[in-house]
């Protein structure tokens, strides 16, 4: 292989795939967000569409074949909704929701980071104490209080989970930007009177991006988790559009009546998705960190 086509995403693929499990976990992490993107053309049923829906079909367990003979893989609700299609319906909602956050929360942070670090001073102190003052409180507890006041729905879920998770992004922004700050090419920039906006978005941004991605894999798993606590609930996403948190809720009560699969099948979807973005995340954190290569 020659030297130029050595890029360095090349050989950010070549580490990863150093690591089975986490080749395993990339695998699975497509499968699931393909199986999301295209829940339509997948899913055996739309579970949301009452034509497709037979209430007599309710309650049956994994395996079984409703009046019209439709095979039920993973069986059905009380309603009668395929399980194996609400979970691939629900995924879309937890994956689109999470992604959605974590990205304006990423975009917030970078930005309110950055001017903290670079401005430094009263703006630099102002900025910290509300993050200080926001991470002192369960991440939870504060989306809990912001639904309270919101009121339901998938809009309304996204903004409350950006109120929580930006102030991690700016947190770890202004650490590496202090750090790279101090270094020479910073001086050269700032020697030849560049615009601060050029030096900060066109040399300072790029060096401070390999933690950012870190911490954004993290945080679409701690975002899942946080939508799903919420949704199970009953503050977060609607009936009408339901999660995998709230499929588990709504199979909750029927777990000691034997009907295990109406929770149990969406908590295994949801413990494999965050378990393959967490392996995902600590390979990429110990590619992006040598000081954390075993």
């Amino acid at each position: 292989m020659s030297a130029a086509a050595d890029t360095p995403l090349r050989r950010l693929a070549g580490d990863f795939v150093k690591s089975p499990s986490a080749v395993v976990a990339a695998i699975g992490l497509v499968l699931i967000v393909l199986a999301a993107v295209f829940a339509g053309a997948v899913a055996p049923q739309n579970p949301y569409d009452l034509a497709q829906i037979d209430i007599f079909d309710g309650s049956l367990p994994p395996g079984s074949t409703g009046f019209d003979g439709f095979h039920y893989l993973l069986g059905t609700d009380e309603q009668g909704r395929d399980m194996l299609s609400a979970i691939i319906y629900g995924l879309r909602i937890s994956l689109s929701v999470s992604f959605i956050s974590v990205s304006v929360a990423v975009l917030i942070g970078l930005v309110m980071g950055m001017l903290a670090a670079w401005r430094g001073g009263w703006v630099d102190s102002l900025i910290m104490r509300i993050v200080d003052i926001q991470l002192s409180f369960p991440a939870l507890l504060v989306a809990l209080l912001l639904l309270a006041a919101l009121g339901k729905g998938v809009d309304k879920v996204i903004l409350a989970l950006i109120i929580v998770l930006w102030a991690y992004f700016a947190r770890t922004v202004r650490g590496a930007a202090l750090v790279e700050i101090r270094k020479d090419y910073i001086t050269a920039a700032r020697s030849q009177a560049l615009p601060g906006w050029r030096i900060l978005f066109g040399h300072l941004l790029p060096n401070v991006m390999p933690p950012v991605i870190v911490i954004a894999t993290v945080q679409i798993a701690n975002a899942i988790s946080i939508e799903a606590a919420l949704s199970f609930l009953g503050v977060g996403v609607p009936i009408t559009e339901p999660s995998l948190g709230l499929l588990i809720a709504n199979g909750f009560d029927y777990l000691l009546s034997g009907r295990y699969w109406i929770s149990f099948y969406p908590g295994i979807a949801l413990l494999l998705t965050l378990v393959c973005i967490n392996v995902v995340g600590d390979q990429i954190r110990d590619i992006l960190n040598p000081r954390m290569q075993r």
